[in-house]
């Protein structure tokens, strides 16, 4: 979009904000496609990460491994996205964001194809680490398109909207799965998986880079690499506490999350709900629907009370919630009432990250910051699920459940140390 053309739009959505017409009335054609982008990458993103999840127990009959080995499988896709969002974070700042989202798109969907042709668990791990790195640079390229698109009144809803598509892809992984795994075998499921890549075809046609982008001086001129950029004075300190911001959040997030079907799964004397084998279907419906509105809600939210706001009422909800479903729920009926809301809470927060980060980084090092916050608090929230796992082991998996919520409050209070963003112009 040319500078007339942007200015342009820009009256269009001040004089329809000033005669009362709904928000998405002022929203141009080019900033939905631009949005319809991001989030159907992300949801794809979201559903060739989640078969793995959905076909592992699969896959361990199929390559004879354990549960610790299954676990490190998962281990070394989620270490790799966080290196993917650092590199294509930096690339996106580099050639640009809509150049970056199709790299990243290619590159899961090729690696969830590769996964079907693994005759070992050496292949298979090697195309799983790969996978991460599109897992990783997606959701940082995607945020920075999306963000540097949008007005800043909408910006929030434009993230929330995005982030919801993971929830769209999970509950999409699991339907795949249903109805593929029992016929047509693993393979078949993971070959369905590169489907995704026809996606850039379009994305090349139809969604340009951001002006804000590319009006900035070109590679070369740019000076500091942009990994300096956000390590250095200026924002080194920005960049340090919303690291810690994000890994407290997501410790407690994939300390909840990874044990949320062993707890539904376990004995009640093991501190678990005592129902059994849960059918995949029954749970992760009902919590990724709670996700859904969760993660749509928040922009919604952070754009009318701020984002700080938002965030901490979020995690307030999730950090009540956890104790009374880990220890208090027991009848199918209550936890599959409460699944809902927990997923509402225990999810929609994510959609600060997008929003935030954008607004605390300059376009010249916005898609990096990003990355690396985001991937750096995913690393440190690996150790998430082995602490409450070990926890779980002496004092039941209800009790070592509700030990997330102190993270989920920690979050809360961490995030009132970085500058509230609402409305603000990206530069």
């Amino acid at each position: 979009m040319s500078q007339p053309e942007q200015l342009k739009n820009t009256k269009i959505q001040t004089i329809a904000a000033e005669d009362g017409r709904r928000w998405y009335s002022t929203i141009s054609p080019e900033q939905w496609r631009t949005l319809i982008a991001a989030m159907l990458g992300w949801m794809l993103d979201a559903m060739d990460f989640v078969l793995y999840v959905m076909a592992l127990t699969t896959l361990q009959k199929e390559f004879k491994y354990s549960s610790d080995i299954a676990g490190l499988l998962s281990s070394v896709a989620l270490v790799t996205s966080a290196f993917g969002a650092m590199v294509f974070g930096v690339l996106a700042d580099r050639v640009g964001r809509t150049r970056a989202l199709m790299a990243t798109i290619i590159t899961y969907s090729l690696c969830s194809l590769g996964t079907a042709t693994s005759q070992n668990f050496v292949q298979l791990m090697i195309w799983r680490g790969l996978l991460g790195l599109g897992l990783g640079g997606e959701w940082s390229s995607g945020a920075a398109l999306v963000s540097e698109t949008w007005p800043a009144e909408h910006r929030g809803k434009a993230i929330g909207i995005m982030q919801s598509g993971w929830a769209i892809g999970y509950m999409l992984a699991a339907l795949l799965t249903a109805a593929i795994l029992p016929t047509l075998g693993w393979r078949w499921l993971f070959v369905i998986g590169v489907l995704p890549a026809l996606v850039v075809f379009w994305i090349r046609k139809g969604v340009p880079e951001p002006p804000v982008w590319a009006e900035q001086p070109k590679p070369k001129s740019r000076g500091k690499n942009p990994l300096a950029d956000i390590l250095g004075r200026d924002l080194i300190a920005r960049t340090v506490k919303a690291t810690l911001v994000t890994g407290l959040v997501m410790f407690g997030y994939w300390g909840l999350f990874t044990w949320l079907p062993a707890f539904l799964e376990s004995p009640v004397e093991r501190g678990g709900a005592g129902l059994g084998i849960v059918k995949s279907m029954g749970w992760i419906i009902p919590m990724q629907a709670g996700a859904f509105f969760g993660y749509l809600s928040f922009g919604f939210v952070s754009d009318r009370i701020g984002r700080r706001p938002a965030f901490i009422v979020y995690l307030i909800g999730a950090a009540i919630l956890v104790p009374i479903y880990g220890q208090m729920a027991r009848s199918p009926l209550a936890l599959m009432a409460l699944g809902p809301l927990l997923g509402f809470f225990g999810h929609g927060y994510f959609s600060l990250f997008g929003v935030m980060l954008a607004e605390i980084y300059p376009t010249r090092a916005r898609a990096t910051g990003q990355g690396f916050v985001y991937s750096t608090g995913r690393a440190l929230s690996a150790l998430g699920p082995y602490t409450i796992g070990a926890i779980a082991a002496n004092r039941g998996l209800g009790s070592a459940l509700a030990l997330t919520s102190f993270f989920f409050l920690a979050g809360a209070l961490m995030v009132l140390t970085l500058p509230e963003g609402r409305g603000q112009k990206l530069a």
